[in-house]
């Protein structure tokens, strides 16, 4: 763990990969249950294709907890209290950090999962990144932590973005999902929107057997870093 000052005090970034050899940068963002094991496996994983990556503690406001999956009476409010303003508080400490060592917006991407998939989208319309990934971002017709719903968002987009969503997700529909890929098609940057058919909400997850799709998540995985490859400069 490393931990960067924000203005709502310390917050904790799970972090991998060595500075000193890392050519580009990845922000990882969290899904609603915390830093998991799961998620923190993402950050090892990228860094593991040669990123330094990390993944802020969004809940760091409420103590940063981690939550079991099935913990929905206790994951609701803390979803609940993240803010537009506090979440770009957190990611304007992240990216210092990354920026103090040496990796600019054109070397720095950001992929989120679940509210993180949200988050990395709004993330793409402020000029702080070069490249932003969504798996399964929820909001695209209803906002949430204060932003726009997605469709409003969507010609905002200011850097390439990709998405990755499930068809038999039972929070984002299919329809909705269609209506995203039109809207971010009148972006300036490119796009582009993956379904998969058998897969469920938070498919990427091994942690949840019960969503878990192997096919669907390699797939996913295998796009995502090559879209970071092509749409991210390499610093020198």
């Amino acid at each position: 763990m490393t931990t960067v000052a924000t203005q709502d005090g310390q917050m904790e970034l799970y972090e991998a990969g060595d500075p000193a050899t890392a050519s580009r940068a990845i922000v990882v963002i969290q899904e609603a249950f915390g830093l998991t094991d799961h998620i923190c496996r993402c950050v090892d994983r990228i860094a593991a294709e040669g990123y330094v990556a990390v993944a802020p503690a969004l809940f760091h406001r409420d103590g940063a907890p981690v939550l079991a999956y099935d913990d929905l009476e206790h994951v609701m409010p803390l979803m609940g209290a993240l803010s537009e303003q506090g979440i770009r508080m957190d990611l304007d400490a992240t990216v210092g950090y990354l920026a103090s060592l040496g990796f600019d917006r054109a070397s720095t991407g950001i992929v989120g999962f679940c509210m993180g998939g949200t988050v990395a989208f709004r993330a793409g319309t402020t000029g702080m990144f070069g490249a932003a990934v969504t798996f399964y971002g929820g909001g695209v017709t209803a906002g949430r932590f204060g932003y726009p719903p997605l469709l409003e968002l969507a010609s905002d987009l200011d850097t390439p973005w990709l998405g990755c969503y499930g068809d038999l997700d039972k929070g984002i529909p299919v329809e909705e999902v269609e209506a995203l890929r039109a809207a971010v098609q009148t972006a300036t940057p490119a796009t582009e929107l993956v379904r998969y058919a058998s897969a469920e909400h938070g498919f990427n997850c091994e942690d949840r057997p019960a969503v878990y799709n192997e096919v669907a998540a390699a797939d996913a995985w295998a796009r995502m870093l090559a879209f970071f490859d092509l749409h991210l400069r390499a610093r020198p």
